[in-house]
């Protein structure tokens, strides 16, 4: 009997100390151990967007904001934190750490719970990676395996490398670059002790060490770390003394940082044109165009100029509805039928803003509407309205290249035209804005003044087929084959009309509008941008052009743009019934368009012109411009080849092509009203 009980005594004891291993065993071979995710490992990663100067504008990412850093990128000072306060002997166990199973086992028994981990980096590694975080032996059986093929699959430095950018640092961020960069701004070479400290730290509980949410506990975590390397003898007693006093800054900031929306989703768009699908994945560096400072002038200048016009609708309406009251007490009882209130819906108003660099193409500034929260529709680049009076200038430039000058008169006179329309006899009377002829009056004036009748009259004396032809050097689409085109009835977005209007900005050059410089992939160039230019007239013509529009700032419609201390060249525009209102024009430097607007295309309040809503704002922006740049070039060129000319106390500009006149003409307007 003794016996017996002996062999069972024995066989349960054998049976005790094999079962583990049986188990293990077990586990080994019923599952299929895949480490293919860590072994080729291929995170998700943050794209990020700068301006011109290096500047963030924004990360792009999907469900994870991570930076990715190679293991040559990280300080070995990093490692040596991690190593110290995570798992001592990392860089000699095989995945798993016996002993420290074995401690963690006898604290489990002695309090009855788990009260300790036992986990090695790689074994962490894993659980994040390969496995969930329930907390069953199976899964700590499955952790251990996974963690002694993984070992054997990978190096050490690979692993740490791995770790680094997987784990999660707090606040959304996904690998420690993410969190140096967020909590303090810094690249992981710049990194202070106390601050890699921090960082080490906060895998154990991201949300209770967050150093944005509990700072004093995130420090004294921090301080942890820092004195587990000073006992382990890895730094000495000044480091170990300077780090615990050091208290580092810590930034609070939203993941995304978009400091700039509209550029952010045009360079998605761009994306998609170039067929890149990885975009808020492939961590790419996006290199844009942009200048920061300006972008939030234009916002700025756009916001002021759209509030001003809601406070001037305002008292439009005011006025009229007193008008209204004392008709109806004067006159008769049924006097609103006779004076009409506009009915304008004021929810409606919008505008965008394009700033490109004249001579490169480069876009500086792209606001696509006046309150991005409220609508993200990008009325800059998507937005097609029709152009109106600030087409003209192209026409005058076609007229000034083939030798005409801002001395040579125009006949300002209204003429009807008649012309078939489906098979239905029409007739077209065109009229000026201020509703009254001029009889004869000169180029310069005529588009000072925006003249429409001498617009017309002008495309009929080059001849509307020779009009087409010239103007096709500006590569504009779509133009309408009539005389409509005299009144700009073609359809523009703001960045369109800006990149033609570098033909006149860039002395007769012009330039295809950029947004990316260049786009990297860690250490690959994916995409550089390519400048494309080509003439459009000659550096003279161009000028004459240039003296013409200074003068609509000057003392034409577009006087509200005017800035001092700057010279500033542009033209207005607004169409039919006031649902356009436009402002192009430019600097020495830079050209810019704003236009305002209905967003459903019905007429804005009748007294809001290009002039009014839009040249406010165009001033604002360049009165920016001169302060944060107060070095940029204030005056236009004077080409070689330029005559200039006093006519009747006036300054006029002449070249080879656009000749002085030889006599002073004296033509009566009479004479040249005569058909």
């Amino acid at each position: 009997m003794k016996k017996n009980m002996k062999r069972v005594f024995i066989t349960i004891f054998i049976l005790g100390l094999l079962s583990p291993f049986a188990l293990v065993a077990y586990y080994l071979f019923a599952y299929d151990y895949d480490i293919s995710k860590l072994v080729n490992y291929k995170p998700e990663v943050t794209t990020r967007i700068y301006d011109k100067d290096g500047k963030k504008i924004a990360n792009v990412f999907n469900k994870k904001h991570r930076y990715y850093a190679t293991f040559d990128e990280i300080p070995p000072r990093i490692i040596e934190a991690l190593v110290a306060i995570e798992d001592t002997t990392f860089f000699e166990h095989p995945g798993i750490n016996i002993d420290a199973i074995f401690r963690a086992a006898l604290k489990v028994i002695k309090a009855g719970k788990a009260v300790e981990g036992a986990s090695t980096i790689t074994q962490q590694l894993v659980k994040n990676v390969l496995l969930t975080r329930e907390k069953k032996l199976s899964r700590k059986i499955k952790e251990a395996i996974y963690a002694i093929k993984i070992e054997h699959a990978l190096s050490k430095e690979q692993i740490l490398e791995r770790y680094l950018n997987e784990i999660y640092y707090g606040h959304g961020y996904y690998g420690i670059k993410t969190a140096a960069d967020g909590y303090f701004h810094k690249r992981l070479e710049d990194l202070t002790l106390k601050e890699m400290a921090i960082l080490v730290g906060l895998p154990k509980a991201p949300s209770t060490y967050a150093p944005t949410k509990n700072y004093d506990i995130s420090m004294g975590r921090a301080n942890r770390v820092i004195k587990r390397m000073y006992v382990l003898g890895w730094i000495d007693d000044a480091t170990y003394e300077s780090a615990l006093e050091e208290n580092p800054k810590v930034f609070d900031e939203t993941l995304t940082q978009n400091k700039a929306p509209f550029i952010v989703d045009e360079v998605a768009r761009r994306f998609r044109a170039l067929d890149i699908k990885d975009f808020k994945t492939g961590g790419y560096e996006v290199y844009t165009t942009i200048d920061l400072r300006l972008q939030e002038a234009a916002r700025e200048a756009l916001k002021v100029s759209y509030a001003a016009a809601m406070k001037r609708i305002e008292k439009y309406k005011e006025k009229d509805l007193k008008k209204l009251a004392r008709f109806e007490k004067i006159v008769n009882p049924r006097a609103d039928q006779m004076f009409a209130l506009q009915d304008v819906n004021v929810s409606q108003l919008n505008g965008a803003l394009v700033s490109l660099d004249s001579a490169s193409g480069d876009i500086l500034a792209l606001v696509g509407s006046v309150d991005y929260k409220k609508s993200s529709y990008n009325r800059a680049t998507q937005g097609k309205r029709q152009p109106g009076s600030a087409f003209k200038p192209f026409i005058y430039q076609v007229a000034v290249d083939l030798g005409f000058s801002g001395a040579t008169e125009l006949v300002d006179i209204a003429k009807t035209y008649e012309y078939e329309k489906d098979g239905e006899e029409m007739k077209w009377r065109p009229k000026n804005y201020e509703k009254n002829y001029k009889g004869l009056v000169t180029l310069r004036e005529a588009l000072i003044h925006s003249r429409n009748l001498a617009t017309i009259n002008l495309v009929n004396d080059i001849g509307l087929g020779n009009l087409l032809r010239e103007l096709k050097k500006f590569n504009i689409k779509n133009l309408p084959k009539d005389l409509s085109i005299s009144l700009g009835t073609m359809s523009l977005s703001p960045l369109e009309l800006a990149k033609y209007y570098t033909s006149f900005s860039n002395k007769g050059v012009q330039v295809e509008p950029n947004l990316i410089s260049r786009i990297e992939q860690g250490t690959q160039t994916v995409f550089e941008k390519t400048n494309f230019s080509h003439r459009t007239s000659l550096p003279t013509q161009s000028y004459i052009m240039t003296t013409i529009l200074r003068d609509v700032v000057n003392r034409g419609t577009a006087r509200r743009a005017r800035v001092n201390g700057i010279e500033l060249a542009a033209k207005t525009g607004t169409t039919n019934k006031n649902m356009d209102a436009w402002l192009a024009g430019y600097s020495p430097t830079i050209t810019t368009v704003v236009w305002f607007g209905n967003d459903d295309n019905t007429p804005m309040y009748k007294r809001e012109t290009g002039g009014r809503v839009s040249g406010p704002a165009f001033g604002a922006y360049y009165k920016k411009v001169i302060k944060l740049y107060p070095q940029i070039k204030r005056k236009f060129d004077v080409p070689k080849g330029i005559i200039e000319v006093s006519i009747d106390g006036k300054k006029e500009y002449f070249s080879d092509i656009s000749k002085p006149p030889r006599t002073e003409q004296s033509s009566q307007a009479q004479e040249e009203l005569l058909w």
